[in-house]
């Protein structure tokens, strides 16, 4: 059942077609609208996981080449929900993805470790390790 986005009543009648969509008018607040939008929706999971990498330091363009969502999407993500990135620049992301096999080798050097702050992420059949290391000056 279709609700009035003025005042959310169920009580509603068709009142024409504009642009080959059904337009309705509500009975409790006088509103017209017309039929929601079928669009393209781009699920939570990505949205989530888009957000994750921004605030592990990624950019827009580097985050679209990992999930394969344009950059502009993402932007629009962080504006919606008002994420803040920290201000410390002190720290360079870097990022890797591996399979299972090949995270577990990379965890067996203990070199690959030392000097650096890492986060590991699930991504598909994947995993993305982030590394933190300090800018040499």
């Amino acid at each position: 059942m279709r609700v009035c986005p003025a005042c959310s009543s169920e009580n509603h009648i068709k009142s024409g077609i504009i642009n080959n969509r059904q337009r309705y008018k509500c009975k409790d607040c006088n509103y017209f609208f017309t039929v929601d939008k079928i669009g393209k929706k781009i699920d939570d999971y990505y949205v989530n996981k888009a957000l994750q990498l921004y605030l592990e330091g990624l950019t827009y363009r580097e985050i679209e080449r990992i999930l394969g969502i344009s950059h502009v999407s993402i932007l629009n993500w962080v504006k919606k929900y008002n994420i803040k990135r920290p201000s410390n620049t002190k720290y360079h992301p870097t990022y890797k993805i591996l399979n299972a096999v090949e995270l577990g080798e990379y965890f067996s050097n203990p070199l690959n470790i030392k000097g650096a702050g890492a986060v590991v992420t699930e991504l598909g059949d994947k995993f993305m390790l982030i590394q933190w290391e300090r800018f040499r000056d």
